[in-house]
């Protein structure tokens, strides 16, 4: 299973706010709960379990593969999605760090599907073998 990024996020929000109750991070110091609000990863994690069953949905009791445009269907339906939500999440949202996260999140996602997203990407003219970036803004 495809560790989601959210995980790692509530894990170093819960890393700072353990630490400082400790005494070993002062609580100006701690940007964790800042940079992944309890709203963002909530969101962002819906986002993903949908996203993880419309990838499911696309191999399991199937007869035949999934076709390129339904797969493509769902990585732009998320990515869209995942736009929103971080416009909703005002001056803070995905900055390097976690566009990079969820992007390799989506391929791993595919990849432990069977879908290779880097011959997907090829198959439809995409650059840089990257099925996010035509819908990407974060």
């Amino acid at each position: 299973m495809v560790v989601r990024p959210t995980a790692v996020w509530r894990a170093n929000v819960a890393r700072d706010a353990a630490n400082v109750a400790a005494g070993t991070l002062r609580p100006e110091d701690a940007n964790a709960a800042i940079l992944w609000s309890d709203d963002m990863i909530r969101e962002t994690d819906k986002l993903l379990e949908w996203f993880e069953a419309d990838v499911a949905g696309l191999v399991e009791h199937r007869w035949e593969p999934a076709t390129d445009a339904e797969i493509l269907e769902v990585v732009e339906r998320t990515v869209v999605a995942l736009n929103a939500a971080n416009d909703s999440f005002e001056e803070i949202g995905y900055e390097t760090d976690e566009r990079e996260q969820l992007r390799e999140y989506i391929e791993r996602v595919l990849m432990e599907a069977r879908i290779d997203p880097g011959a997907l990407a090829r198959r439809n003219g995409m650059l840089d073998d990257d099925i996010t970036a035509e819908w990407r803004r974060w």
